[in-house]
């Protein structure tokens, strides 16, 4: 299957690489609780440089997940919100988060065990 400039074996491939990279979930759970301001991003992330929150917030508004709303204000007001591909996706990250929670208790137990 090819999409864009890319050539994925399955369709789980495509949605790995629209959430691949260390910030694009960190990013999307943020927005999935409400709409938020780009310094309001850097806060709450503050280990991400402003420049690859750039980066990322683009990646995501390109594949579709993410909106940008800019106000023509002074000073300039820019908000990012989840679309409704992006909401749609949530569960998904969720899933992941438990998957993650699980794989951990387990791998911890293995190496109690392993230990005694």
């Amino acid at each position: 299957m090819k999409l864009r400039n890319a050539v994925y074996s399955c369709t789980s491939e495509v949605t790995l690489e629209l959430i691949s990279g260390k910030w694009k979930i960190p990013i999307l759970s943020l927005l999935a609780s409400q709409t938020r301001r780009y310094n309001e991003l850097q806060k709450l992330i503050p280990e991400i440089t402003p420049k690859v929150l750039t980066i990322q917030l683009r990646e995501l508004e390109s594949s579709g997940l993410v909106h940008r709303q800019a106000y023509a204000v002074i000073p300039p007001k820019v908000e990012y919100m989840l679309t409704e591909l992006g909401k749609r996706l949530m569960p998904v990250l969720l899933q992941l988060c438990d998957f993650g929670t699980d794989y951990l208790a387990h791998v911890q137990n293995e190496e109690k065990v392993v230990q005694e």
